[in-house]
């Protein structure tokens, strides 16, 4: 820093530029720009550090409250916030050093911000939400989650930005029996599902009075009681065991529903059967998903991190826990 206390310093950056280039590459860039680098390493540091922390942890959410608007446009609400934290220092500081150029200032932003963004989210994690209740009681509308893009390898699937053009998988991991797992829908990729994968290559799989039996074998299945439905008075709640000792909640919403007795389904090598947890009101691989090749894999779901219809979700959190949990 090498104002002087309480004075501007000569030459130093106009407020509107600022705000500008703070709204559009956060305070990294604004801070880039006036000058003050130490500050912009500074607060790339503890921005990066508070967002895992707050996604970790989750956001709180308001019961009863739809803030699904809130999440759509939350990203402007941060640009008026960086814009707001930036600016007022602009004055303070010279811009006379190399990286507060335009040029400069441009290039680290993007590795910083688009760059890095591109590896998280086609690497590590990616956020999605909810849109329907097909994976209700594990996953309820407006969850909001990320899921794992490690876990499987990657494919050309695996980028959010459409920018691999490989095929197959490479650092590749097979998903296991009871993962949730989000893919791409084989009769168009463009469209992500939420599903769980209940059979694997080279398995029979058949429904068979509302029962999934895997190779001719009936999985556990226990009744925990009523489910609250304002459209299904008979809705039942539902503990299935898989044999690798998986266990989670199911909903059966009525007997004799369209998909509680099919054909037997032979899962071709490279492919998983995929079932919603919600089993009388999801698309899955019993009707228009199809078997779902390996390849289209995106990820595992691992976290929630909010819910914008002002739903708890502390007890279904950490979604893909271990066996038996």
């Amino acid at each position: 820093m090498t104002e002087q206390a309480g004075q501007p310093e000569a030459g130093s950056r106009s407020w509107w530029s600022t705000a500008l280039v703070s709204a559009i590459g956060g305070p990294f860039a604004g801070f880039l720009w006036v000058g003050a680098g130490r500050l912009a390493v500074i607060s790339l540091i503890a921005v990066t550090a508070a967002s895992i922390a707050i996604c970790y942890i989750g956001f709180p959410v308001l019961p009863g409250m739809n803030l699904a608007a809130i999440g759509r446009y939350s990203g402007f609400g941060m640009m008026i916030v960086w814009a707001a934290i930036v600016a007022p220092l602009a004055r303070r500081f010279k811009p006379d050093k190399w990286y507060a150029q335009g040029v400069s200032v441009f290039v680290m932003a993007f590795y910083a911000t688009i760059v890095a963004g591109f590896v998280v989210r086609t690497f590590l994690f990616q956020s999605f939400s909810t849109p329907a209740g097909s994976m209700v009681p594990t996953l309820l509308e407006g969850d909001y989650f990320f899921a794992a893009k490690y876990a499987y390898g990657y494919s050309r699937y695996s980028d959010p930005f459409e920018l691999l053009t490989f095929d197959g998988r490479v650092w590749g991991a097979e998903p296991q029996r009871g993962d949730v797992v989000v893919f791409k829908f084989p009769p168009d990729p463009s469209i992500d599902y939420i599903k769980r994968v209940v059979g694997l290559p080279g398995e029979k799989i058949q429904m068979i009075d509302g029962v999934l039996h895997i190779n001719g074998v009936p999985v556990g299945l226990d009744d925990i009681g009523p489910y609250a439905s304002e459209d299904f008075k008979t809705a039942r709640l539902q503990r299935e065991t898989l044999p690798n000792g998986v266990s989670y909640s199911v909903i059966n919403l009525t007997d004799n529903a369209v998909g509680d007795n099919t054909r037997v389904f032979e899962v071709p090598e490279g492919h998983y059967f995929m079932l919603g947890d919600n089993r009388d009101n999801s698309s899955d691989s019993r009707f228009t998903v199809g078997f779902v090749p390996y390849e289209n894999l995106a990820g595992k779901v691992v976290r929630l991190y909010w819910n914008s219809n002002g739903v708890d979700y502390a007890a279904r959190q950490v979604v893909n826990g271990s066996a038996g949990k």
